[in-house]
């Protein structure tokens, strides 16, 4: 029996190391791809915006989309948001941009879980133990704060779907963490957009 056990691990041990390099392949890859074709670059707010408005009924359901796939590929959630304010206003607009963001994150999850698996469960070094301690002990309130700080960033996005943390956990202390960081930046792309229409009306006279 402990031999099966013994020679499990180091099977274990490959099959993880050749998720990761999957992982590493098609995150990579799709980046790589995104900038090749432009699209990060083409991907701003105005552009956002007018693909919601041709969507026509189905805009809110395609900024969804585009909200999801865009993480994926590193164009900036800030993008996303500004669009969901530029749109719909302060207030739908914060609403939208939170789902939004919510979507996004669990898409990458799902993403990162299923190609990469969970290794970081498994990491044994005690530096990286104890940066994980909080995870495990209090995984809502690690993530609330992470989220507080670092927002959507895609690595963070990467690291909690590779640890052995639960998509509950995962979503509500993500949902908590974005509660203030989502209506600031509402707030902050209201005010550029204030500033912009005073800008023209001073060049007007």
């Amino acid at each position: 029996m402990a031999d099966e056990a013994h020679a499990a691990t180091p099977a274990k041990k490959k099959k993880s190391r050749w998720r990761l390099l999957a992982l590493a392949v098609f995150l990579v890859g799709s980046v790589v791809i995104a900038h090749t074709t432009g699209l990060t670059e083409r991907v701003d707010v105005a552009t956002v915006r007018g693909f919601m408005e041709r969507a026509g009924t189905l805009g809110f359901f395609a900024f969804l989309a585009a909200f999801a796939l865009g993480e994926l590929v590193h164009v900036p959630g800030l993008v996303f948001v500004g669009a969901a304010s530029v749109a719909y206003g302060q207030t739908l607009g914060t609403l939208a941009a939170y789902v939004g963001a919510l979507a996004s994150l669990t898409l990458s999850f799902y993403v990162v879980r299923m190609i990469g698996g969970q290794p970081l469960e498994d990491v044994k070094r005690p530096l990286v133990r104890r940066i994980l301690s909080g995870l495990d002990e209090h995984p809502m309130r690690t993530i609330m704060i992470l989220r507080f700080f670092f927002w959507m960033a895609p690595a963070l996005n990467y690291a909690l779907a590779m640890s052995k943390v639960r998509y509950r956990d995962y979503l509500f202390g993500s949902a908590l963490g974005l509660l203030v960081p989502i209506p600031l930046a509402v707030l902050f792309f209201d005010w550029l957009a204030g500033v912009s229409i005073l800008s023209w009306l001073g060049s007007l006279f």
